[in-house]
């Protein structure tokens, strides 16, 4: 299986844009977002992709109004229209906080340690799903990180492997031509849940397949992921016909990013080469000003490299990043939990995915109607965005630098719906 393997809760990334919130239980809310807790917990074939935090604000994260901890409803709504409730899978899987165990979760609402003896199935896999039609609403436990993943036509097969740290599940792959899930529909919902909290979003990092709306209450009254009506079948096809991004669309089945797509052969390693050599060159004459909400630097290139400047100070260098490294956003990119460097190279990651960092010298950019402007931009990451309803996504690992990505949260969360939209 090619799968990744995700062996922790809790990242190593700090939220350095926007307002945060409090701790809990020794984890911040910005240790539990998107690429915090996927990012920088996958030790299998594609390594550590790195990220950092939260999108949006902290409004409902105030613990005094936190409900009673024990397990959160998740109601799945089947608007597919091709596929009824019998075929229709849910599968959740993911990490204890409170151990590291990483296992999934059984239709009574127990989280179930993973076992090497999962692997009853006669290809070696695991059964970890189960029809919409037998499960009815899931009861999520807490404290747990991780994904529930919907496929459509077919149970999805997951696969419990050795680690040094005990077993780990291997997550499926369907950008990948020889991993099992390749050849189904699926797509995921990810969450971290603890202490009556909900964090979550939508992602389209990997791929985008199966469009998943969703409704959190608790606090607040919030909605994420939906998409325009029509809007799948746009998608697909205003990638078909963007050059150099068609290979990436695999039959009606999925996009794969563009990420992923240069381990598959289907996008070029080079492509943004152009466009980091420009903006690199803008700043051997002009000064870039970033802000990370809690400091600010100057930006200049010193030989190869660009350079962060505070009170005249030398703080941080970043060598020329590659392709791989603005799409990933890892690398000469990677995002550390450290203050400085974290924070910094998610803004210019962002500016180098939106195609802000040449044009503009105060980073971030905060006017959408900017990015992706230049012929050479991340046009998968510039149709997720147009998909969506209210324009928020996450086409790329720093797509929350200045809340542009498809992230809710809930200090007090009571329920969470999600829709399976029209295929």
């Amino acid at each position: 299986m090619s799968g990744r393997v995700f062996r922790r809760a809790g990242g190593s990334a700090a939220r350095p844009v926007g307002p945060v919130g409090a701790a809990l239980s020794g984890l911040t809310a910005q240790q539990l977002s998107r690429r915090s807790f996927f990012g920088a917990t996958a030790v299998g074939a594609l390594g550590v992709v790195g990220g950092l935090g939260l999108a949006g604000g902290s409004d409902f994260l105030a613990p005094t109004r936190a409900r009673a901890a024990g397990n959160l409803p998740i109601t799945v709504i089947n608007n597919s229209g091709a596929y009824d409730n019998g075929n229709v899978f849910i599968h959740v899987v993911g990490t204890l906080i409170t151990t590291g165990q990483q296992g999934h979760v059984d239709q009574s609402g127990a989280f179930i340690p993973a076992s090497l003896a999962d692997n009853t199935e006669a290809d070696g896999s695991a059964v970890y799903g189960f029809p919409l039609s037998d499960w009815g609403t899931v009861s999520l436990p807490e404290p747990i990180s991780g994904r529930l993943y919907i496929s459509l036509g077919k149970r999805l097969p997951f696969k419990v492997v050795g680690t040094d740290a005990g077993p780990g599940i291997a997550h499926p792959a369907g950008w990948v031509e020889s991993d099992p899930s390749f050849g189904i529909l699926y797509d995921s919902f990810e969450f971290t849940h603890q202490n009556g909290a909900m964090y979550c979003n939508s992602t389209q990092v990997d791929m985008f397949s199966v469009p998943i709306g969703i409704h959190l209450q608790g606090a607040g009254d919030q909605r994420a992921g939906f998409i325009n009506p029509g809007a799948r079948g746009a998608f697909f096809d205003k990638l078909r016909n963007t050059e150099g991004f068609s290979n990436l669309v695999v039959d009606d089945r999925r996009v794969i990013a563009p990420s992923h797509g240069i381990g598959a052969g289907r996008f070029s390693g080079n492509y943004f080469d152009g466009y980091i050599g420009e903006s690199w060159d803008r700043y051997s004459s002009a000064e870039m000003h970033v802000s990370t909400g809690t400091a600010q630097y100057s930006l200049r290139r010193d030989g190869d490299a660009l350079v962060a400047y505070q009170d005249g100070a030398e703080r941080v260098r970043f060598d020329r990043p590659s392709t791989a490294d603005v799409l990933f956003c890892n690398g000469n990119l990677a995002a550390p939990n450290d203050g400085v460097r974290g924070p910094i190279a998610a803004i210019l990651g962002a500016a180098l995915n939106r195609s802000t960092m040449r044009d503009f010298t105060e980073q971030p950019t905060t006017d959408a109607a900017q990015f992706y402007q230049q012929p050479i931009t991340n046009h998968y990451a510039a149709a997720t965005h147009a998909a969506h309803s209210d324009g928020r996504a996450y086409g790329f690992a720093f797509d929350d630098v200045s809340a542009f990505a498809s992230y809710i949260e809930d200090g007090a969360a009571s329920s969470v719906e999600l829709t399976i939209e029209p295929l």
